[in-house]
């Protein structure tokens, strides 16, 4: 949320040539972070049993003093991370994305090692806590990976709280509608999580296994392209028609990518979500039943795949305009859309449809991929009603749909043959295939995104 509002001014004036102003920014940005979520990692820390009461109503017990206890360990590596986004920023406004998107690995690697050397040594509550100060220092390590060359690109830091700065105060007064509707996924995930606490036990904790498969296309593919078009959208100059010009460009390109990789992903978790989360998840106390149960959530989750994905890249586009509150206004409608829809869905509904109340989670995720449609729809048309018209061709989506298809039916028999092997080996038999299918078919079906990649690869191969 900060990169979506600061990335605007800094990659605006770097493009201008005035690094000086840039850097004087960037400090004052830094400094204004560093009190703000001081204050807010001490008043969390402080505040925990309020805020667990507000977001998971239905914790009691002892579920709830440790979950109060793992998140006041936590608050602390969330501040942390807050400075890995704005080093992300700057590195991003540089053109330098690698260092800013690979430093995450960092952060899970410290709680990977925390639970790979404490796991054989302790039981399930005392080893969450150890995990979650593995957290802190990995999100520590985030920071302290990316900050040298932050600095060698700031030619050092030049802190200060400068926020009446014409350019600062543009970055801080863009932060408020940036954070709800940059933010609309976190927000809806609370509601998702507040309503899942009212759910039979289990019911929060398949969720999250959910959305953390739901969020891979999100990251790897709507937030990358979003990310790295921000930059170079708020760098376009010239006169309001070359601006919408290069936009529309831009804007839709972007939007190719995205689907060429989230439209087979869609695909792959509706048909095969079993051997994904099997993969993933089936090992000690996680059995068969449950991954039918989190596939069946993610399936609800597909249906606003695609909306969530290209509506980030569209959101970036209005920041790009330095406009913040069109995207706020729609964000917005969003959350209520998802609150209501999301209650009807999962409290009411499913006992009175003789539904097992438990798949209420399921109603929850398909509730909010309605929201998310709702809310691209009428970004797209406000956008297209300003920079021209944007969009994917439908023949391109007819491509990619045949495609995809393909590739599921094909991964599908093979799953029919082989699903005697352990979910490991049966996920490689099977998304290897579907996966080398689906380049395939849209290479024969002419591509231009599939002889990209297949271009690209070959240089690789052909340098080495």
């Amino acid at each position: 949320m900060l990169s979506a509002s600061f990335i605007p001014v800094y990659a605006n004036l770097l493009a201008r040539e005035d690094e000086k102003e840039a850097r004087r920014v960037a400090g004052a940005v830094a400094g204004l972070l560093a009190l703000t979520t001081s204050v807010l990692v001490l008043i969390g820390v402080t505040a925990t049993p309020y805020l667990i009461d507000a977001i998971a109503p239905g914790f009691s017990g002892e579920k709830r003093e440790l979950t109060i206890r793992l998140v006041r360990i936590l608050f602390p590596s969330a501040g942390l991370l807050v400075f890995s986004a704005w080093c992300l920023g700057v590195l991003n406004s540089h053109r330098r994305f690698f260092l800013s998107y690979t430093a995450p690995v960092i952060w899970n690697a410290s709680m990977i090692a925390a639970m790979w050397n404490f796991g054989g040594h302790y039981a399930q509550y005392p080893l969450a806590a150890i995990v979650a100060w593995g957290s802190v220092v990995g999100s520590a390590l985030q920071v302290g990976v990316q900050l040298p060359v932050v600095l060698r690109l700031l030619h050092g830091l030049h802190l200060s709280l400068r926020y009446r700065a014409e350019n600062v105060k543009t970055v801080v007064l863009n932060f408020i509608p940036v954070f709800f509707s940059r933010g609309v996924v976190q927000i809806s995930a609370y509601v998702d999580q507040l309503l899942a606490s009212l759910l039979p036990t289990g019911a929060v904790a398949a969720l999250g296994y959910a959305q953390t498969l739901y969020l891979l296309p999100v990251s790897l593919f709507g937030m990358s392209v979003s990310a790295a078009e921000l930059p170079a959208m708020s760098g376009a100059l010239g006169d309001e028609k070359q601006v919408a010009e290069a936009l529309c460009a831009r804007l839709n390109s972007g939007l190719r990518q995205i689907a060429f990789f989230v439209l087979p992903s869609v695909v792959a978790f509706l048909v095969l979500g079993d051997v994904i989360v099997a993969a993933i998840y089936q090992t000690g106390q996680f059995r068969h039943v449950d991954v039918i149960y989190v596939w069946g959530i993610l399936a609800g989750a597909t249906v606003g795949l695609m909306a969530s994905t290209l509506g980030r890249l569209y959101s970036s586009t209005y920041y790009a305009l330095r406009d913040t509150r069109t995207p706020l206004r729609f964000a917005i409608l969003r959350v209520i859309l998802t609150t209501v829809l999301g209650y009807l869905c999962a409290i009411p509904l499913p006992p009175r449809l003789g539904i097992d109340p438990r798949w209420g989670v399921a109603g929850l995720t398909i509730s909010a991929g309605i929201s998310s449609w709702i809310e691209f729809i009428l970004l797209r048309r406000t956008l297209n009603q300003r920079i021209g018209r944007t969009g994917i061709p439908k023949d391109y989506l007819v491509r990619l749909w045949t495609a995809a298809l393909l590739a599921a039916g094909a991964g599908w028999s093979v799953r029919h043959f082989f699903g005697h092997h352990s979910p490991i080996i049966l996920a490689i038999l099977v998304l290897g295939p579907y996966g080398i299918i689906y380049f395939g078919a849209t290479l024969a079906l002419g591509l231009a995104e599939a002889h990209g990649l297949f271009g690209r690869a070959i240089t690789a191969i052909s340098r080495r």
